[in-house]
């Protein structure tokens, strides 16, 4: 049976960076063998224009048939004042398929350190995953509201939910150092009482795993002055936002890293963690290596195809080890440009 893809490339940049990794898998797939089916469909703002929802019922129902879905990146100015955000077709697809935990790496290899805005002897050797629990907490809570006098957030958790992304956190962690840190807020937030006392019940079915609690303020100082001391971080919503991307500008550029979302069962979706960078969509110059490196984790987690993953993550790191780089990288290469080097390569 071919793998069914639905790929949403979105807004801005999006398309661009998506067209071409589609070429990529395209290429990988003639060389290793594999077979799928490809569904290409309107998500976010340009759905909104087309359809009148940022998730039409076909694009939804397209991924929910998916084995895998490739998202390029939505929102931008246009939508600002509008009733209907971008942002909430993305929301929306994470509710509906249960995605629950987000996977985002942050890897400096020795040849790529010197592109960090951080001291190179802080930063090489990093290589540190963040599991971010994405279906609770604050973004979801509810009651919400605000008029022009106060406004209404409510930070809420479930056990079961702490429970569920903990567990996702700790089996990564057995796979790599052993070594899990668990963010919080505990000497202010309820939530965040709560999420201790998951995290360390749920530590006595992992006996392997160090635990290392830190206060989300405290490891946001520790990311920047000792990012390699950390290997998996697991976290509430709201922080793992923040904590990954400012984990994302460590290698360089927020355009080098990718992201995996993952449901208990079902379709996985993969995307950089980037924004649609509208000011300079459809200028080739969008770093397309985030987009690239999400592709490299879907052969992996949802095509079960290690060797191709493999070997695009081995020429992607090449490609920058030999300043094959875009405009935020201080390099001179066209998005298309660096498409067609990696396509060569392989």
């Amino acid at each position: 049976m071919p793998y069914q893809i639905v790929a949403l490339p979105g807004d801005g940049i999006g398309p661009e960076i998506v067209n071409g990794t589609l070429e990529i898998l395209e290429k990988l797939s003639n060389s290793y063998n594999f077979d799928y089916q490809l569904e290409i469909h309107d998500f976010g703002g340009i759905a909104i224009d087309n359809h009148g929802s940022p998730l039409p019922d076909n694009t939804l129902s397209a991924c929910e048939r998916a084995d895998a879905i490739l998202l390029g990146a939505v929102g931008g100015p246009k939508w600002a004042d509008s009733k209907l955000r971008p942002e909430q077709g993305l929301l929306s697809l994470r509710k509906s398929l249960e995605l629950f935990a987000n996977i985002r790496p942050t890897k400096v290899t020795k040849s790529t350190s010197h592109l960090s805005p951080i001291k190179e002897s802080r930063v090489t050797g990093t290589d540190l995953i963040i599991v971010r629990e994405l279906t609770g907490g604050i973004y979801f809570g509810e009651p919400k509201r605000w008029d022009e006098t106060s406004a209404l957030d409510s930070l809420t958790y479930q056990r079961s939910e702490i429970e569920r992304i903990a567990r996702i956190a700790f089996e990564l962690a057995q796979k790599r150092t052993k070594k899990l840190t668990s963010v919080d807020k505990e000497n202010v937030l309820s939530s965040s009482k709560l999420w201790r006392s998951v995290i360390n019940d749920i530590a006595s079915d992992y006996p392997d795993v160090e635990v290392n609690h830190l206060l989300v303020d405290a490891c946001a100082m520790h990311l920047i002055t000792n990012p390699a001391q950390f290997d998996v971080i697991v976290t509430e919503n709201l922080f793992g936002d923040i904590l990954s991307d400012e984990a994302s500008v460590i290698p360089g550029s927020l355009g080098l890293s990718p992201s995996a979302s993952f449901s208990s069962q079902g379709p996985r979706l993969y995307e950089p963690i980037h924004g649609s960078a509208p000011d300079i969509a459809n200028q080739d110059i969008a770093n397309p290596y985030g987009m690239l490196l999400s592709l490299v984790m879907c052969l992996r987690e949802s095509l079960d195809q290690s060797h191709a993953a493999e070997q695009l993550e081995t020429i992607i790191y090449q490609c920058i080890e030999q300043g094959y780089t875009t405009k935020d990288l201080n390099g001179a290469y066209r998005t298309s440009e660096i498409f067609k080097i990696i396509k060569d390569k392989l």
